[in-house]
């Protein structure tokens, strides 16, 4: 996943992504799950959401006839939101069915 949002070249994404991972030791939420991927699923999710947010903004901008905004600039958003979108929806998906599988598990 972080691939793939990484590709949505937003500074405050990767600059989060590697905070979370140098999370000094002692960190980790009670059970010994840590809160990295927490972290940066959240920041993922906002980032995929100023994504849509800032391409609708340049749908609009383009709607309204605004000189200084090119289509393709606003198809290339357009883009970058609905594939950081389909990654955050593949691992939503992903960690529902992993939910899932844990959960019918016999003891």
């Amino acid at each position: 996943m972080d691939l793939r949002l990484n590709a949505l070249n937003n500074p405050s994404l990767s600059s989060a992504t590697q905070a979370g991972l140098r999370r000094p030791a002692g960190t980790a939420a009670a059970g010994g799950v840590g809160t990295g991927f927490a972290d940066n699923f959240k920041t993922a999710l906002q980032s995929v959401s100023a994504a849509q947010e800032a391409a609708t903004q340049l749908q609009t901008r383009v709607q309204m006839g605004d000189p200084q905004v090119s289509l393709e600039e606003t198809m290339l958003a357009v883009q970058k939101a609905q594939i950081g979108f389909q990654a955050t929806l593949n691992v939503r998906n992903r960690m529902v069915q992993a939910y899932t599988d844990i959960m019918n598990m016999s003891v």
